[in-house]
């Protein structure tokens, strides 16, 4: 694994490119969000991505604030992995009981404008809080990028550089899966579409009870 660059040599192209490098090799890894990301693509077009991202932002930047505030070494504890994992699995199995219960009438019609947009910002956001990984990500990888940015030339602006790379891997990759989604929305009929949804669903559930395992493991290593 290559060593992260020299704070004190990273110019602001230099931080913005490791934090966009290092955010993309963790976006593309399949999740929540990248089945939501597919699921609104259907119905918003390209704009899904952007709005799925809208929502993670908002969580990242909250997130952001905490870790500078000192919460990073509570976000390790396995208490606070296991809870996290626990509620994740509950908002999973929500979202995919849902998907489920509504696929029987479920149609394609295609949503323009503010009027949907609430559905991908708000799912960007829960997807991304239902992750335990995601938590710890920040507590590890992304606490250590944090430092890396505040011992740069940049100081304090180096947090703000750091934030903008990592967001923009982020909407660059949805943009993407979204742009792809869309693009062949032509072909997708109202059962296709449903099978695309159901499909989003079960991967959901999935990770639920991944999820599920996850927090079993790291509270039975905190009660015994």
């Amino acid at each position: 694994m290559a060593a992260l660059p020299d704070p004190a040599t990273l110019t602001t192209g230099g931080l913005l490119a490791t934090s966009f490098i290092i955010g993309l090799s963790g976006a593309v890894m399949p999740g929540p969000v990248l089945a939501g990301t597919v699921t609104h693509a259907v119905r918003h077009g390209v704009l899904a991505g952007p709005l799925v991202v809208l929502g993670h932002a908002i969580l990242e930047a909250a997130l952001l604030l905490a870790l500078v505030a000192g919460l990073g070494p509570i976000l390790t504890r396995p208490v606070v992995g296991g809870l996290v994992g626990a509620v994740g699995t509950v908002i999973l199995l929500w979202m995919a009981w849902g998907m489920f219960r509504a696929l029987p009438g479920l149609r394609l019609e295609l949503i323009q404008g503010k009027a949907g947009a609430a559905g991908p910002v708000r799912d960007g956001f829960l997807l991304s809080l239902a992750n335990p990984y995601w938590s710890l990500w920040w507590a590890t990888v992304g606490l250590s990028l944090l430092a890396m940015a505040l011992k740069s030339p940049l100081g304090w602006w180096g947090l703000l550089v750091f934030y903008l790379g990592h967001i923009g891997a982020d909407l660059a990759w949805y943009l993407f899966v979204s742009l792809v989604v869309a693009k062949g929305r032509r072909f997708i009929n109202d059962l296709a579409y449903r099978v695309l949804v159901g499909g989003c669903a079960a991967f959901m559930v999935l990770f639920g009870g991944y999820f599920a395992l996850f927090a079993w493991r790291q509270l039975r290593a905190v009660w015994g």
